[in-house]
């Protein structure tokens, strides 16, 4: 997997991690794992749940 651009599609919609948990259901610690890049290969139910909550595609969030 590439560098993901979580962090950015967040901010871009100006979510906060605690808002991103959830409307994902995801906790913030693993989608702070996931920005940073210490956590890599999510499913990809997490990565579909990630991409709509942030408005962008799979690929545009997890593989540019």
């Amino acid at each position: 997997m590439c560098d993901n651009k979580l962090r950015y599609y967040r901010k871009k919609q100006k979510l906060t991690l605690k808002e991103l948990s959830e409307k994902t259901g995801i906790s913030v610690g693993y989608l702070s794992h996931l920005e940073n890049g210490s956590r890599t290969n999510p499913s990809m139910k997490t990565m579909y749940s990630i991409s709509q909550a942030v408005k962008a595609s799979i690929e545009e969030v997890f593989f540019k």
